[in-house]
């Protein structure tokens, strides 16, 4: 009897359905062991996160706080990792959308119209994350570089350029000694709605549906999701793989470009330390863990920052370290990358002959 691994012809609703419930009680499971070893009660350590991300108004806005970036990465990601564009920068085009809005609402604003500031600030983020995102892409299409590689380098250079301007030459004077920029004004401040939620919750999820249209609704979709199956199909079709590459790799930098962007305008008011708190690199669980799907990924979002300030509950209520949060996410990481291989394919099993005849001459 043999066993292999044979790709679906079509992806199970089933399979679809069932892989991540089954991949998110594996990973429960696994992080019980753990808090066994820190001598935890896990039923108790996961209602202490889950009353501490969503047992209160309080909580549910630090939540939602926490999920808008999530989301808004994790739907650029998703989009570029359609593509088979495995696009690990997200937080460094997070960092580049933060700090061109910084640049828009510091110099520019004095020549801008109030009634204008702040989508001329979001827009300018975009901007810079779509910038950000297709030096790589070109680098790909062009001369085939590595794009796992170029992204990921280049979150450190953006990180270190925002921490050189808040550091340094846009450094608030009236700020007494605090590493940041002078403070952004009101009219280029993101509305909130509930506690220090803001509407970038409503550019979320207005890009999800979207993005959902485009991808399962539009020619453009369809001629994505055909060069991230088989590029070599695509190019036989006559589409245009290098173009259509770059422009879903721009529009996927925009995405965590207007993350950064939402954050200084709307949670910090400034350029300052803590923008970059690993959104990005959270935001590739988020879309493995939404199947890419961009509407799942607004339900994933809440679920993962759920666990972040989960997290914090955690350590002040039980004594646990603060990074158990983290840890919880890793170990969720892990059986969702196994869980998506079994997404497209399944365990055939062939019988040998002998095998096969042992069990007609039984039966």
């Amino acid at each position: 009897m043999k066993f292999y691994f044979e790709k679906r012809k079509a992806l199970s609703v089933k399979a679809v359905v069932l892989v991540p419930v089954v991949s998110f009680v594996v990973s429960l499971l696994l992080t019980a062991v753990i808090l066994f070893i820190f001598g935890a009660n896990p039923l108790a350590t996961y209602a202490a996160m889950f009353g501490g991300a969503f047992g209160s108004g309080r909580a549910f806005t630090e939540t939602l706080v926490k999920a808008i970036p999530l989301m808004l990465t994790g739907l650029g990601v998703a989009l570029a990792f359609k593509m088979r564009f495995w696009n690990i920068g997200a937080e460094g085009q997070l960092a580049m959308g933060g700090i061109s809005a910084a640049a828009v609402a510091l110099f520019a604003s004095p020549w801008i119209p109030k009634v204008i500031l702040l989508p001329a600030v979001l827009a300018g983020a975009c901007l810079a994350g779509a910038l950000w995102a297709g030096i790589p892409a070109l680098l790909k299409t062009s001369l085939k570089v590595d794009e796992t590689l170029t992204t990921l380098m280049m979150n450190y250079v953006a990180i270190l350029i925002s921490e050189t301007l808040y550091y340094g030459p846009w450094r608030d004077p009236n700020g007494f000694g605090f590493p940041g920029t002078a403070p952004f004004p009101e009219a280029a401040w993101l509305p909130r709605f509930a506690g220090r939620a803001h509407i970038g919750l409503v550019f979320g999820v207005i890009l999800a549906v979207a993005l959902w249209i485009v991808l399962d609704r539009t020619r453009w979709g369809f001629e994505l999701k055909i060069i991230g199956n088989s590029q070599a199909s695509a190019r036989y079709l006559g589409i245009s793989v290098e173009r259509n590459i770059v422009m879903a790799i721009l529009l996927s930098g925009a995405a965590s470009g207007l993350a950064g962007g939402c954050e200084v305008t709307a949670i910090s008011h400034r350029l300052q330390q803590g923008m970059s708190l690993g959104y990005g690199y959270t935001a590739i669980i988020v879309a493995w863990m939404a199947q890419l799907n961009p509407i799942a990924v607004v339900f994933v979002s809440l679920l993962m920052a759920g666990l972040l300030v989960g997290g914090d509950q955690v350590q002040m209520m039980m004594g646990l370290p603060a990074a158990m949060g983290l840890v919880i996410q890793g170990m969720i990481l892990f059986p969702m990358l196994a869980g998506s291989f079994f997404t497209e394919y399944h365990i055939k099993v062939v019988r040998s002959p002998k095998a096969a005849v042992a069990a007609g001459g039984a039966a």
